[in-house]
Parts: C-alpha cells; sequence; structure tokens
C-alpha cells in the first residue's frame, strides 16, 4: 500500500533527471511557480517512507521560515498523499518522525546559536543522510560549509549522502553560481525550471507572469524564467548584507517605514542612521493580514513605539489604527518627483541590510528601473514587488528632508513638513509640530 501510495504522486517531468541523481549535490534552480519546493518535498518524503536509514535535515536562513515553507509542504504532502498514519509531526519542536525509525529535523543558520545547532544536531534514526536548503541564495557561503561538513562518516551499503537546493536565482555574481554552476563537476547536477514546465500552475498565475513580463522584462527573466540576474539597471546596488547590533541606541536616529498591503505584503522597517549610512535593521512583511493582526505582529516583536513610523498616506484611517495603538505613526510626503529624490538621496550612501531582513534583501537584489520598448532603461522603477522598498523610502523622509545628523537637542519639524495632517478623536491635530528626537 505505501510503496503504491508513493508511485501515484504526481511528478514535473522536468525534475525527472534530479530524482535519479546520486550525485552529492542536486541544485534546483528555477522561476517562481516552477513547482520545485512541492516537487522536492514529495521526492523526499517518498524517501525517508522508502528507504530505511535516511534522516533528512531542512534548512532555512531563519529557522522559524522553515514552519510555513519546508515544514509546510512536506505536511502537506503527508496529508494529500494519504499517508498520514506513517509520520508524527509536531511543531514545538518542530520535527516529523517516521513508522520505519527515519526522521526529520528543522534548522536555521541565521545566529550564531542556530549555526552551533547545525554543528552538533542528532537525528535519532541514526546518520543525517540527506539535506534540503530552500531558498538556498539566503545562505552565505560560511553557512553551507557548515551543512556540507555534517555530511561524513560511513554509511551502510546503498545508502549515500544528499543536499538537495531549491531557489530563484538572483544576481550573476551570487557564491551559488560561481560555486555549482561555472565550472563542470560530477559532483554536481543542476536543473532548471519555470512555471511553464509546471503541469499544475494555474491560469491566474500565468497571468500574473505575463504581466511583469510586460512591466518589467529584466525582471521576468529572473523571477519568472529563473535567469541569473545581471547589474544593469538595477536601483540600488550600494548595499551590504552583514550581521548588527539592531539595537536604536547604536544609530543617531531610528525610524520606522510602513507600506500599507493586503493582497499585497504590508511591509514594515524598523530603520536606523549612523555617520549618514542607512541601516536595514528588521522588517515585517506580512500578506492577508487586517491592520489589528499587523499591530499584534509589531507587538509581538517589540518594534519601537518612540521611533516615528512613516507610512503610506494614502490610508489615514490606518494610520490612526496604529497611533490608537500606541505607536508614532505618521503620514509621508508625496509629490510629484519625490520618489526620485527618495532614490537619489538613497544612492549616495550606504545602505546596510541585516540578514534576517530577507524580504528586503530579495526586493532591492530585483529592484529595477523600468525599459521602454527599445529596451532602454528609464528615470521610473518597475512597479512590481516594491513593497520593502517603500517603506524604506517613507521610513528614510525625515532623515532626508531635516538631515541625519547626531543632535544633542531635539529637531522641530515644521507643521507643514508632510502634506496630511491626522485629525483626532478630540478634533485637534495629531503630528503637528513632531521633533526628531536625539537618542
Amino acid at each position: 500500500m505505501t510503496i503504491r501510495k508513493i508511485a501515484q504522486m504526481k511528478f514535473n517531468p522536468v525534475f525527472k533527471t534530479a530524482h535519479e541523481s546520486r550525485q552529492r549535490y542536486v541544485l534546483l534552480k528555477g522561476g517562481a511557480g516552477s513547482g520545485k519546493s512541492y516537487d522536492t518535498a514529495q521526492f523526499l518524503i517518498g524517501r525517508i517512507l522508502s528507504e530505511p536509514g535516511r534522516n533528512l535535515l531542512c534548512v532555512r536562513k531563519i529557522f522559524e521560515s522553515n514552519r510555513l515553507s519546508t515544514l509546510a509542504e512536506l505536511q502537506g504532502t503527508i496529508e494529500r498523499t494519504g499517508l498520514k498514519k506513517y509520520f508524527t509531526i509536531t511543531k514545538s519542536p518542530m520535527e516529523i518522525r517516521c513508522a520505519n525509525g527515519n526522521s526529520i529535523e528543522f534548522a536555521g543558520c541565521n545566529d550564531a546559536g542556530q549555526r552551533d545547532k547545525l554543528k552538533s544536531i542528532q537525528v535519532p534514526g541514526g546518520s543525517l543522510t540527506d539535506v534540503w536548503i530552500e531558498e538556498a541564495t539566503e545562505l552565505a557561503p560560511a553557512d553551507f560549509h557548515i551543512i556540507d561538513d555534517r555530511l561524513r562518516g560511513d554509511l551502510p551499503e546503498g545508502l549515500f549522502y544528499q543536499i538537495r537546493m531549491t531557489f530563484n536565482p538572483v544576481s550573476s555574481s551570487h557564491w551559488i553560481k560561481a560555486m555549482f554552476f561555472d565550472e563542470p563537476d560530477e559532483n554536481v547536477l543542476t536543473s532548471h525550471s519555470t512555471y511553464l514546465d509546471n503541469q499544475w500552475c494555474d491560469p491566474q498565475y500565468r497571468e500574473r507572469m505575463e504581466r511583469r513580463k510586460k512591466f518589467d522584462p529584466e525582471g521576468y527573466q529572473i523571477y519568472a524564467l529563473g535567469e541569473w540576474g545581471e547589474s544593469g539597471g538595477l536601483i540600488l546596488p550600494n548595499i551590504v548584507i552583514e550581521e548588527f547590533d539592531i539595537a536604536a541606541s547604536n544609530f543617531d536616529h531610528a525610524a520606522v517605514g510602513q507600506d500599507f498591503g493586503f493582497n499585497h505584503p504590508n511591509a514594515i522597517l524598523e530603520l536606523g542612521i549612523k555617520d549618514g549610512e542607512v541601516y536595514a535593521r528588521r522588517e515585517i512583511y506580512l500578506r492577508e493580514r487586517d491592520t489589528a493582526e499587523l499591530i499584534c505582529a509589531a507587538n509581538r516583536a517589540e518594534f519601537s513605539r518612540k521611533a516615528e513610523m512613516y507610512c503610506d498616506a494614502a490610508e489615514p484611517d490606518r494610520i490612526a489604527m496604529w497611533q490608537k495603538a500606541g505607536y508614532c505613526a505618521l503620514p509621508c510626503y508625496k509629490a510629484s518627483g519625490s520618489v526620485r529624490a527618495e532614490i537619489d538621496w538613497l544612492k549616495q550612501r550606504l545602505i546596510h541590510i541585516h540578514p534576517d531582513c530577507l524580504n528586503t534583501i530579495r526586493e532591492i537584489q530585483g529592484w529595477r528601473w523600468a525599459q521602454d520598448h527599445d529596451g532602454h532603461y528609464t528615470d521610473a522603477p518597475t512597479p512590481v514587488d516594491d513593497h520593502a522598498m517603500a517603506a524604506l523610502r517613507y521610513g528614510t523622509q525625515p532623515w532626508q528632508k531635516f538631515g541625519c545628523e547626531k543632535r544633542e537637542q531635539p529637531l522641530q519639524i515644521p507643521n507643514d513638513a508632510f502634506h496630511i495632517v491626522l485629525q483626532s478623536s478630540r478634533g485637534d491635530a495629531l503630528g503637528r509640530g513632531k521633533k526628531l528626537k536625539p537618542l
């Protein structure tokens, strides 16, 4: 019965070679919607169930990201294929146990504690044999080497070590391209797939990709077709991704930017500035959450209520809800040419991004100038996938307008600095005469 259920799993033909590979490194590169994560989850559940002695480690840069990605995909496969009686799934701690003694563990590598856990992780079923690294481009080379070093020692006959990496490509200068794609290696199998290879890609998704092809042809090549990105057209190449102490006291000023969304992501960025350089400290990036849910998320993350939060001015009612919740929420400034002016300001300084700000990193690495019909870059950004970028622009507005040097005395922001003045329930103005406080 079990073997028959595994045989009934539906796979896209494009992944057949990857299923048959015995090479140590299997890299599934592709565009969004290609089905590579769905396929990988099915394949690995089948392997864990049918091959005794197999034990899997699922890795994301941030440990908790596994909950909505690798764990969710694996659990979905188990439930969809009628295999629930063979597995025990727990979410705290996050793990999956198979009736044959095999196990699936989960790990992250976003801080020293998680990296130490990777070095010493134990599996109750014996040796760790398989690793699935989801969104592999999020990892640094040092993260990968720690994982790779875990797969060592003799295995029983018939077993072999294998690391499967699934990802959407980013810059052509990424270390994964140099390490696995640029030179032939008998230990490496690479696979490429797009939404066009996915037999079960829904029509609405295909329409979205075609829209992107129209408005952002260069981004379409990367996001939809899974091609390595080039540096041409990047709006903000002046970034460095690095770990730093995110405490507000380390910066000359702290602020928050928020771009509202529901079907599109709602992006909130905690920002700092030090010696004229911008720091993206933390992010909240959620879809399909109402304002009350977003406020709860900010409360859980202990986002600062003291720092000014500059929000999309188009939705004053949502700003008012944040104010009532105790946050110093204010409308941002919008005017003709303001987006380009904000970009010009950001281009003139180094932007440090903490590695935990995964969506900010993804957006900024793909944020490009739009192209005209002749393929020439225009002065307008592409109008897609720019939610964290809007939050970045909004949150840095006070520094752009009034300077960013550290002050001993508060700076008085003029009443008309921002073009909307909200009214409280008492009828008096909110946000009038706002002070930019020194830390």
